[in-house]
């Protein structure tokens, strides 16, 4: 391919971004209108749902940071072709920050703990409430979005400025502080899904709980980036660092996320089961009595057995084809899984119905929010190379995709 057909399919990539830019802005807009539309309307559904949205998309910035930094810890050409759109999403938590306000404005409706009449009656509320109360809450996910926001602008601006010098100075500065950035990373991702997530039922309790939402999380942010790198191999540098080699590293990696995700939540499970204790073990009759029993059956047979036996095998990660689908259905599954975590808690306990109204609207919540992320990501994707300049690791992965990786 000529430079001069290189620029011009770049230039029409460049084109076609902007114009799903445009379309991400239309459907962002028109899913938060609706969304408030909704919340005027019945805010007791609207909030649960709108919540399944913005974990989403926030457990998606979170995953693009974690994996970028574990990319400049380990190295290796399996980042090469994921290393931009990573860091573009990890660059959307500003918007996301913004986009808490409804939840930060609406906590007595949402939390049980944000009711005075509430913790009035209950001795378990008034013990927890030095940690469960609206300034402490507040001031904790203000806390998180700095440090988030923080470690986001300096992973970029450490990269853009590799781009722009020969030497090393940089990507040596990414590995030094992509260690305890992932740390860091994984400390107060956990504890945003216990404040956010398992608050809403401040009887119950699990240890495991925030760290089966973050590896969920990466492996959701997995299956959205091999659906990105499957939509930017229309441009010449994604195409060739797209080799068959790094999508099966990619599959790899999300296999090793969906057996570590599987193996986590069945282990919450049995612990929780087999210690057979009455304050822990409604939260999973909850879930596992009519129609929920069929929304759980389904995470366990299309968020782990399903994809997990067709990234097992060598020849399934090659396909690109067959591999986007998967990544498509592990998106999807991990939808259903924050349904499943979050709706049921804001609902009658007496009853198993699933309330229809508010899976809908977390759908419209789902659009919403990433009309808006899907916007900022593509603005960031589109400033820079698609292809990271004068990186170390460059040399190796080239090397890596002649040798026939």
């Amino acid at each position: 391919m000529s430079a001069g057909t290189s620029r011009m399919a770049e230039g029409e990539l460049r084109l076609r971004l902007e114009r799903f830019q445009s379309r991400a802005l239309v459907v962002g807009g028109a899913g938060l209108a609706l969304s408030l539309v909704a919340g005027l309307i019945a805010p007791g559904r609207l909030l649960p749902a709108y919540l399944v949205g913005y974990v989403f998309w926030v457990g998606i910035a979170l995953g693009c940071q974690g994996l970028t930094m574990l990319h400049h810890l380990t190295g290796g050409s399996w980042g090469l072709p994921v290393r931009r759109p990573l860091e573009s999403g990890g660059m959307t938590l500003l918007p996301l920050a913004v986009l808490f306000l409804p939840i930060a404005l609406s906590l007595p409706r949402l939390y049980e703990w944000a009711r005075p009449e509430a913790v009035a009656d209950d001795p378990a509320l008034r013990h927890k409430s030095l940690y469960l109360n609206d300034g402490f809450f507040l001031a904790r996910t203000a806390g998180y979005f700095v440090i988030w926001i923080a470690l986001a602008w300096l992973l970029g601006r450490l990269s853009a400025a590799q781009d722009r010098r020969s030497d090393y100075g940089p990507s040596r500065w990414l590995g030094a502080i992509s260690g305890p950035g992932l740390v860091l990373l994984f400390l107060t991702g956990s504890f945003a899904a216990i404040d956010w997530m398992m608050s809403l039922e401040p009887h119950w309790v699990s240890t495991i709980y925030g760290a089966t939402v973050v590896v969920g999380q990466g492996l959701a942010t997995l299956a959205l980036m091999i659906v990105v790198v499957d939509i930017l191999t229309a441009a010449r540098p994604m195409a060739e660092a797209a080799t068959p080699g790094r999508l099966h590293d990619l599959g790899n990696l999300m296999l090793a996320f969906t057996m570590l995700w599987a193996y986590m939540s069945f282990s919450q499970y049995l612990i929780i089961w087999s210690g057979n204790l009455p304050e822990e073990i409604p939260w999973y009759l909850r879930r596992g009595r009519g129609p929920w029993q069929w929304v759980a059956l389904a995470l366990i047979f299309f968020h782990f057995f399903l994809p997990f036996f067709v990234l097992l095998f060598r020849e399934s990660k090659r396909q690109v084809r067959l591999l986007v689908q998967v990544a498509l259905l592990v998106l999807g599954m991990h939808w259903l899984d924050l349904v499943w975590l979050i709706i049921p808690a804001t609902t009658d306990p007496a009853s198993p119905r699933i309330d229809w109204v508010a899976v809908f609207l977390s759908l419209v919540a789902l659009a919403g929010i990433g009309g808006i992320w899907t916007a900022v990501f593509t603005w960031r994707l589109k400033g820079w190379p698609l292809i990271p300049l004068h990186d170390p690791n460059l040399n190796e992965a080239i090397e890596h995709a002649h040798s026939g990786g």
